[in-house]
């Protein structure tokens, strides 16, 4: 549930056109700290908004190396109270 929320584009469906972070339209944008940046607060808040009542965000670590961008979110599902970690990766690594 984790990836539908970081791949949808909001707008993208159409009963529901806020949900999403769009994460993928940053596969076009400059490589960059600030991406970085802003992109770590983007995934934190969505994933607070539509995944809330089923995980706790702990963190999210966004970081930009040459031509790489990589998320990492750690966090805890609630109803088993299990900490689970999950990786994504854009770029040449």
């Amino acid at each position: 549930m984790i990836e539908q929320v970081l791949f949808t584009t909001p707008g993208e469906r159409v009963n529901r056109p806020t949900f999403g972070c769009g994460l993928m339209q940053l596969v076009f944008a400059p490589n960059s700290n600030e991406l970085a940046a802003a992109s770590q607060f983007l995934v934190q808040g969505a994933l607070q908004q539509w995944l809330g009542d089923l995980i706790v965000v702990e963190s999210v670590q966004v970081e930009a190396v040459d031509s790489r961008l990589g998320v990492t979110i750690r966090y805890i599902v609630r109803k088993t109270q299990t900490r689970e970690t999950a990786e994504f990766t854009r770029g040449e690594s």
